[in-house]
């Protein structure tokens, strides 16, 4: 089965089986669990939240168009998720841990630049956590998921005016907060 598209995989779904959706969680579960992780930033809440999010696909499936990749939507289910989540506890706890940390980066680092580079990961990633709730969910959809902006607006149920504006805000945070050290 592991040659079979994700479109066949879903149209084998829908018709009842089973373990035709089980590959396509093996194929995206890495994805997936790395939205709600940067969402989520604790990793048993995330891995809950990515189940959560194969359940809820599972349960849309008849929503998704076959016309379109699997991936995005898949992960813009989950983001969906983590975002109503977090609405519902009315705190924002983001990680970037993973997205930050590059092992196989190109440039021959000594353990000073190495040292250096670290300090400033930390210090991006500390200065989006501090972000309000709707500029880091723009932050994370258009960054980390390269979602357009015509996408973020459908995800977050928000005009396109208003992703435009929170994410030129919170850039300019991230600007200020940075500047002087960076």
């Amino acid at each position: 089965m592991d040659e079979l598209t994700d479109q066949d995989l879903i149209r084998r779904t829908r018709r009842g089986d089973l373990p035709a959706f089980g590959v396509i969680v093996q194929r995206y579960q890495g994805s997936v669990f790395n939205v709600c992780y940067r969402f989520m930033s604790e990793r048993q809440v995330a891995e809950d939240m990515t189940q959560d999010a194969f359940l809820r696909a599972h349960q849309r499936l008849d929503s998704y168009d076959d016309g379109r990749p699997f991936g995005p939507w898949i992960r813009r289910v989950a983001a969906n998720l983590c975002i109503n989540e977090l609405n519902r506890n009315r705190q924002l706890v983001f990680s970037l841990n993973e997205q930050m940390d590059t092992p196989n980066d190109p440039i021959e680092r000594g353990p000073e630049q190495a040292q250096v580079v670290r300090e400033q990961r930390r210090r991006v990633q500390e200065a989006i956590i501090e972000l309000p709730p709707h500029y880091r969910a723009v932050i994370e959809l258009r960054h980390f998921q390269e979602l357009s902006y015509k996408e973020i607006a459908r995800t977050l149920s928000i005009p396109l005016s208003d992703v435009k504006s929170h994410l030129y805000r919170a850039r300019q945070t991230l600007a200020e907060r940075l500047a002087p050290n960076v």
